[in-house]
């Protein structure tokens, strides 16, 4: 006679039972008690989990906050923005004409719409007379992208990039000629300020530096800022005509600053 096998069956999980749990520190509460596998498991005081995920959130936001900081920290060390200048906003702009506040709004416009001028690598030339706040909105934009999003900024005289380069030379400098020129066309905003202060004709070296800076951004499709006391037809003799080119692609914004200096005056 054939045996047969025995299947047992799986023993039902019981329900889970309501009842009333107590906590030393919020006294009762509604508890559900679990059995799985013969063991109990009671949820535990509402009012203890609420207030430990406060403070983990807490704790959270914090070490967040920290991390921002640090973060904003060395983009604005990397930035080598003078401390002259290292704190100017768009807030701290004083516009008192016409011709100011459409300065002011379109180097704010510049600065929101990034994200899509990253993309196109469109440049912004900031021109005309000295002591007009030129510096001032440049830096601002370049603050306002990089506590914003994630934009690297990095702001040059154009005496102290040629002063930097000559340096490696002689053996000078611990950077190489490629290493500073790679940190001027990788960030995602170049400023570059004081182009044609010298009155004499710019040497084959400036305009090679400046065609290889300007030219590597443009490659790369990342914007340019240019600051100049020069207006727009004496500034390609300034800079060479094909950097002029490699800036006017992509329909470059130009900012006139015709007003008379405000050097001495609040906000500048």
């Amino acid at each position: 006679m054939r045996s047969e096998k025995v299947v047992s069956m799986p023993t039902a999980t019981p329900a889970p039972q309501k009842t009333t749990g107590i906590c030393d520190d919020h006294g009762q509460f509604p508890q559900t008690v679990n059995v799985i596998f013969g063991k109990e498991f009671k949820t535990a005081c509402p009012e203890c989990q609420r207030i430990r995920s406060e403070e983990e959130a807490a704790r959270t936001q914090a070490h967040n906050a920290q991390v921002l900081r640090m973060r904003m920290a060395e983009k604005l060390g990397s930035a080598l923005i003078p401390k002259r200048f290292a704190g100017k906003t768009f807030a701290g702009y004083v516009a008192t004409n016409a011709e100011q506040h459409k300065a002011l709004n379109t180097c704010r416009r510049y600065a929101a719409e990034f994200s899509q001028i990253a993309e196109s690598g469109r440049c912004l030339l900031l021109l005309g007379k000295p002591g007009t706040g030129k510096t001032h909105l440049s830096v601002a934009i370049a603050n306002e992208i990089m506590a914003k999003s994630s934009s690297t900024a990095v702001y040059r005289t154009v005496g102290s990039v040629l002063q930097a380069i000559r340096a490696t030379y002689d053996r000078t400098s611990e950077q190489s000629e490629s290493q500073i020129l790679s940190s001027l066309i990788s960030p995602s905003l170049l400023i570059l300020d004081e182009i044609g202060v010298s009155k004499e004709k710019p040497s084959d070296f400036e305009l090679t530096t400046l065609f290889a800076i300007i030219n590597g951004r443009y490659e790369e499709q990342r914007p340019t800022v240019i600051v100049s006391n020069l207006d727009a037809k004496a500034l390609p003799a300034a800079i060479g005509e094909r950097c002029a080119d490699r800036l006017r692609e992509g329909g470059v914004i130009v900012i006139p600053f015709e007003w008379e200096s405000q050097r001495g005056k609040e906000g500048f």
